[in-house]
């Protein structure tokens, strides 16, 4: 009975040390479009970003307030006191009874005709920084997106390693059995099998280093898309068969008047230019119609006072200028051309930028389809040339060494073949947010 006890308890001890294992193998296989789905719902850059834009939208409204008349109403009630009354040099002076409760209630209403169009102005530059904060987020979402591309891809590439290893090692383990079998003929030496069984232990090595980059990335990547800690992602196997659109430079050029970049330079030249017409505003004159209504009680103008409530009201219009701005306002003018100038010539230097941006990614491009092409060459030559090694060793016309380079030579132009893949999706992608079409 102790004994099945103790079976039991160390059932449960192996169930409970296997839990954490198995929580951590929570595997999901993402494509692209379904990761950008996720970031977009849970990626905190973008939500600060659409937060500004929601600010921005509200900032329109505020300014669009300044259209509206002003209404202002006040109402008072007050305890008056006795009067005093005095000749000049404050002789003879008396009391004077006066009524002691009085009250006030006004109305107002203002309404701007012409601000020198400083109004339409101001809510233009509100329109525009409403469009800036839209035009930030789709930049944001193009960075956020590029940088998950980024760790996607690296994921994929780690995922085609540790698969390589393991071939590698099917290989290797084969190889030292059919070395140990020469060995025991007479027919190898024991310095070969230690040979290969330190490259069987150098190719774990590089297995094992591989998985914990594959579960570091993957946490990182999950954790930025909302998914829990421990899910493993899986990247889509057919990433790498993806149908690219081959386009002329041409083409990629012509779409970068859509790049979040140059819009938002763009942007900025146009709110240069509306602080320019803000600054010209003020060396306007106001204009605007007013209307009010007045109730006050007692009459205390009169002597005595008259204790009666006096109701009036007047309508009219308002005409204002301020004279100082003859001579403030051509500094801030002067200013404002000098910023619209600049925002003109950073305009100019970020569509050079990214004109060399995309030679640059579009060339790249070309160079990564070009490097495919070798790397494969690379991996068939490889093989056939393990294969030839292989043959030669076995029939005791090759040296271990011999064997030892052409595995290495063979994993090497697999893992560079791997990564040559990668590398012309990873080119595109750039190219795509380049031009903020990602």
């Amino acid at each position: 009975m102790a004994k099945l006890t103790n079976i039991a308890i160390a059932s449960l001890l192996s169930l409970a040390l296997a839990m954490p294992a198995l929580r951590a193998q929570q595997r999901l296989t993402l494509t692209i479009d379904e990761m950008f789905a996720r970031a977009e719902a849970n990626s905190k850059s973008i939500n600060l970003h659409r937060l500004a834009v929601d600010e921005a939208i509200e900032g329109e409204r505020v300014a669009k307030n300044e259209r509206l008349p002003s209404i202002e109403a006040s109402l008072a009630f007050s305890y008056i006191g006795d009067g005093w009354m005095s000749d000049r040099d404050f002789s003879n002076g008396q009391n004077a009874d006066m009524p002691h409760y009085g009250n006030n209630f006004s109305i107002k209403a203002t309404q701007v005709v012409y601000a020198g169009g400083a109004i339409n102005a101001g809510v233009e530059l509100s329109r525009l920084n409403r469009q800036a904060a839209e035009t930030q987020l789709l930049g944001d979402r193009q960075a956020v997106r590029f940088l998950l591309v980024g760790q996607y891809l690296d994921l994929y590439q780690l995922h085609n390693q540790a698969e390589i290893y393991r071939n590698n090692i099917r290989q290797t383990t084969l190889l030292i059995d059919e070395i140990a079998a020469s060995h025991r003929q007479g027919t190898a030496l024991r310095s070969d099998i230690t040979r290969y069984e330190l490259q069987l232990e150098n190719l774990k090595l590089g297995l094992t280093n591989t998985l914990n980059r594959i579960d570091v990335l993957s946490r990182r990547l999950a954790v930025t898309i909302g998914l829990e800690e421990n899910t493993e992602i899986v990247p889509d196997s057919t990433i790498v068969n993806m149908a690219l659109q081959h386009h002329h430079e041409a083409f990629w050029q012509d779409g970068r008047a859509a790049s979040p970049t140059l819009a938002l330079a763009s942007l900025n030249v146009a709110m240069s230019r509306k602080q320019q017409d803000l600054a010209k505003a003020e060396r306007r004159p106001s204009i605007g119609l007013f209307a009010a209504d007045s109730f006050d009680g007692p009459i205390l103008i009169e002597v005595p006072p008259i204790n009666k409530n006096f109701n009036y009201w007047y309508v009219g219009i308002n005409i204002s200028y301020n004279f100082d701005s003859l001579f403030k306002s051509n500094k801030k003018l002067k200013k404002a051309k000098l910023s619209t100038m600049r925002a003109e010539e950073e305009y100019r230097l970020a569509d050079e930028q990214l004109s060399n941006d995309i030679h640059e990614a579009y060339i790249l491009l070309q160079e990564a389809q070009t490097r495919l092409q070798s790397k494969q060459k690379n991996v068939q030559l490889a093989h056939e040339n393990y294969n030839v090694v292989h043959s030669r060793y076995t029939n005791g016309l090759a040296l271990v060494t011999d064997m030892l380079d052409a595995s290495n030579i063979q994993l090497s132009s697999e893992l560079e073949l791997s990564n040559a893949r990668i590398g012309i999706v990873y080119q595109y992608y750039l190219l795509k947010k380049t031009i903020g079409t990602l």
